[in-house]
């Protein structure tokens, strides 16, 4: 079978500050239908040849959107389950798959079951549904009982995923989700501390509505095999990759990322056969512009980005260089509310285009999408590789210095420079400082 995600470039959008959404939800308001500014992004993301986008919480809920309260309504403050559809119905009308959150592992405290807790106590039929529940303790908010949370926030109670009655419930959230909004998958948010089963059970449903459904989790450290595997999840986020992006910029060390691209995707490396989820920042970090010590870095980042193994992806805003910090309880310094005239007017284009022409050429390339991982050289400043696949190879050049770096490629053919405007070049050349060069073996 064909699927759709050999060949996808994701956009990350989250949509309660992408749409400038209050903080807080009232639960009283009528919607406001904010979401439909995704589809005034529909031209951009073409632009970039973007033909997947993952699309944070949508579903109501009390504050940030992982603190959900009703997986069958989306957020008010976003709009409407009509107002969803016609924007799923638009992308999908532009050749762009949608991927939503599912926030599976806890939910919030004004979700209707953990509501009839708080008054029923022990009575409660809703009593199971929560874990590590201990009517002996307390807790923060003063409730009379202890329970399991998600990384010590009270705010986040955790569900217990293997009480029949839960995974019914939110099987039959991702049904309707599918059946009535056309969702094209998931990604799992705190995969790395979900239950195992659930995710085998998710995976066989899923699959069984929908062939090509794509489930991919939130890891951050651990063997991503443990995930991504054919019994559980097509793929997770490539936290390993995301530290040695940027990390080996700002300590001139290339030898971290070539560490990580060898061991992952190299040959008999260990996640050879997984095309995982590749980002250089996301809702959760800081921006790369703010994480770089050289801006200039950003370039010769976003080529390497777009020639790895995996699947690239591009956090909204950050096709222009905006800056962001995380830190605050709803990390909205990287979370901000965007206006695509100003971010085109105040950030110019020059980024904009490179990965542009980047996704366009990643598109096109079998070698790229499907190509193995074979390194030729790395130093402190400078790193080549090549991507070979069906007779087709294409040979990875990054410089991340301030010099311009001569080398001379020991391999025998003619090659054109697909980035640098099809240039035609000969086994000795320059490759730009901060720079690189992506040259397509003829």
């Amino acid at each position: 079978m064909n699927n759709w995600i050999d060949k996808a470039i994701f956009y990350h959008i989250y949509p309660l500050g992408f749409c400038g959404a209050p903080s807080k939800n009232n639960f009283q308001s009528k919607p406001i239908e904010r979401l439909y500014k995704v589809t005034d992004w529909i031209g951009h993301m073409k632009k970039l040849s973007i033909n997947a986008l993952y699309l944070g919480p949508v579903f109501e809920s009390v504050e940030h959107g992982y603190d959900t309260v009703d997986y069958f309504q989306v957020d008010r403050r976003l709009g409407t389950n009509e107002t969803l559809k016609s924007v799923i119905r638009e992308l999908h009308e532009n050749g762009i798959k949608i991927v939503l959150d599912g926030v599976f592992n806890h939910v919030g405290r004004e979700f209707f079951a953990f509501k009839d807790l708080q008054q029923y106590r022990e009575k409660s039929m809703f009593a199971n549904w929560f874990a590590g529940l201990d009517f002996s303790g307390n807790n923060p908010f003063n409730d009379g009982f202890d329970y399991e949370t998600w990384d010590g926030h009270y705010n986040l109670v955790k569900l217990n995923l293997k009480y029949f009655y839960v995974r019914e419930y939110l099987l039959n959230a991702v049904k309707m989700w599918i059946e009535e909004l056309d969702i094209d998958g998931l990604r799992l948010d705190a995969a790395d501390v979900l239950d195992f089963d659930f995710m085998r059970e998710l995976s066989t449903f899923t699959k069984s509505m929908k062939p090509d459904f794509w489930l991919m989790g939130e890891v951050v450290h651990g063997d991503y095999n443990r995930w991504a595997n054919p019994e559980m999840l097509d793929s997770v986020t490539n936290y390993e990759c995301y530290k040695g992006l940027y990390s080996s910029c700002n300590d001139r060390n290339m030898f971290e990322i070539a560490y990580a691209l060898k061991r992952q995707s190299g040959v008999s490396g260990i996640y050879e056969n997984l095309k995982l989820y590749n980002f250089l920042d996301n809702h959760d970090v800081n921006r790369i512009a703010t994480s770089l010590a050289n801006s200039a870095h950003q370039f010769p980042l976003q080529i390497l980005l777009f020639s790895m193994p995996g699947i690239p992806s591009i956090y909204y805003g950050s096709e222009w260089g905006i800056e962001g910090k995380k830190g605050g309880y709803n990390d909205l310094h990287v979370r901000p509310n965007t206006d695509l005239e100003f971010l085109h007017r105040e950030n110019g284009g020059s980024l904009v285009d490179i990965i542009s022409r980047l996704a366009g050429i990643r598109k096109e390339s079998e070698a790229l999408n499907f190509g193995d991982y074979q390194e030729i050289c790395v130093e402190s400043e400078f790193l080549a590789f090549s991507r070979q696949y069906n007779g087709k190879k294409i040979i990875v050049m990054i410089n991340i210095s301030e010099q311009g770096r001569q080398f001379h490629l020991n391999h025998s053919g003619n090659f054109v420079d697909v980035l640098n405007i099809n240039e035609r070049v000969r086994n000795d050349f320059l490759v730009p400082a901060n720079w690189g060069r992506i040259l397509e073996v003829v």
